[in-house]
């Protein structure tokens, strides 16, 4: 992983990639939303044989990852056996609003979740928490073990039907 240049702990996409392997093992289909050059993908694909696809307006992915260059949207969600957000920026209230029809990993890193106040980390997950419950759906939180301090994930589970 060093050759290539990454903002944070680089180590968040290989203990990322394990929690989804080891959590949804049964998932074929996977979307890395705003997964940027698609480090995530790679080692979803490579290491756990999941069919991962980077979906990221930038459509910057490294070679052989591949990418879809568009906003996600929660009505793509159907596609995938799980969307997953690690730190999805602008993407945020779709990704967890695919938690509607699909399980969802969601590791925010801003407050793009309600622009009219400002949310540090632990309001933040809570209100993801309020809105999901609130549909129905189960969370759960869980800490990923690499440096913090925006290393506090919520697992979304659909209502059930």
């Amino acid at each position: 992983m060093s050759r290539h240049r990454f903002h944070g702990d680089p180590a968040r996409f290989e203990v990322v990639a394990a929690y989804v392997g080891e959590r949804f093992p049964a998932a074929k289909y996977v979307a890395d939303v705003a997964g940027g050059q698609g480090m995530l993908a790679r080692l979803l694909r490579k290491r756990y044989g999941m069919e991962c696809e980077v979906v990221d307006p930038r459509g910057w992915t490294l070679k052989g990852v591949p990418g879809r260059a568009e906003e996600y949207s929660a009505k793509m969600a159907d596609f995938y056996d799980v969307v997953v957000g690690l730190h999805p920026d602008e993407a945020l209230r779709e990704v967890v609003d695919s938690a509607v029809t699909r399980p969802v990993l969601v590791v925010p890193c801003c407050n793009f979740w309600d622009r009219s106040h400002k949310l540090g980390q632990t309001d933040l997950l809570a209100a993801i928490v309020a809105h999901h419950r609130g549909l129905g759906g189960a969370c759960e939180t869980v800490r990923l073990d690499f440096r913090g301090p925006k290393n506090l994930g919520l697992v979304l589970e659909p209502p059930c039907a």
